[in-house]
């Protein structure tokens, strides 16, 4: 099965998808082998992962479609990306998609703040009107190759011009055809509840741990009206973490004894990584090359 049509599978389905954020191709490996059916990598984690630096509209999109083709080549599950705001007027938008695609992704979205964006739960934003999103919207559908694709609309124009506002762009813009909706950084509960009820459509809720929005579990996101959710930063936010307490302790003590139990072994990383498929992989083909030569 295609992992766009899978993709399509999930947000379909009664149960809620839940679609961990990952950073860079190991972390996506990691959440397959735990189960999931589905990740997403936004420009957050990727600027952290491969500059050390906010999002802040860094990246180019050929760096970033770069990042997805080793996402997706590292794992068989839908991988779901983060089209910024198109890089550019429609051109660039389509430029985006057909890149996108190539990279293997499943589905990608596009949002409305002026550029350069900043994360959707920092201070500051602007949008675009919504005829200049609608035509972006509009360019991205009719590029994609796969219509499987999908095309998820974000609007940040809720703290911007407020709710009201918010929900009459996302119903313009799934009127246009936007397969997946995002209304980014509601409040409360009661805005999460209204926005799943007033559109008329599949919801995306974000989990930011410290962010704007309440984090709520998936039950819970479920039972409000969301499709899929996602916590895009945990693991990348756990990693930071993780790491700066190892060089701590090594600065410290010249040893990693003390964080030792925190830590794979040289086995089980192994394992992670795919070595020992690999090994047999070869010896496959080298048992096969000596039964075709004298």
């Amino acid at each position: 099965m295609k992992r766009t049509t899978r993709f399509r599978q999930l947000i379909e389905a009664p149960d809620i998808a839940v679609m961990p954020g990952v950073h860079d191709a190991l972390s996506a490996r990691i959440a397959e082998q735990v189960g999931f059916e589905v990740v997403t990598c936004g420009g957050y984690a990727a600027s952290a992962a491969l500059l050390g630096r906010p999002d802040t509209s860094q990246l180019s999109m050929t760096e970033m479609a770069d990042h997805y083709a080793r996402l997706c080549d590292a794992v068989s599950i839908p991988v779901f990306g983060d089209g910024d705001t198109g890089f550019g007027n429609v051109t660039n938008v389509a430029r985006t998609v057909r890149a996108y695609e190539r990279a293997g992704l499943a589905g990608m979205f596009i949002e409305d703040q002026v550029y350069p964006k900043r994360c959707g739960h920092m201070a500051g934003k602007a949008v675009v009107p919504a005829e200049e999103m609608v035509a972006k919207l509009k360019a991205a559908l009719d590029s994609r190759a796969d219509p499987e694709f999908v095309i998820m609309a974000r609007t940040d124009a809720l703290a911007v011009n407020g709710l009201e506002d918010a929900l009459a762009r996302m119903a313009l813009y799934r009127e246009v055809g936007a397969d997946l909706l995002f209304v980014e950084a509601p409040e409360t509960v009661e805005q999460m509840r209204r926005i799943c009820t007033e559109l008329d459509g599949p919801c995306l809720a974000n989990n930011i741990e410290a962010g704007a929005s309440p984090v709520l579990s998936a039950a819970t996101l479920q039972e409000i009206g969301y499709a899929v959710t996602t916590h895009p930063v945990a693991a990348t936010y756990t990693v930071a973490k993780a790491v700066r307490e190892l060089l701590e302790t090594l600065l410290r003590d010249g040893t990693t004894d003390a964080v030792r139990d925190r830590m794979v072994d040289f086995a089980e990383f192994n394992e992670i990584v795919g070595l020992s498929e690999l090994r047999h992989r070869e010896q496959d083909y080298l048992e096969f090359a000596r039964t075709k030569t004298p």
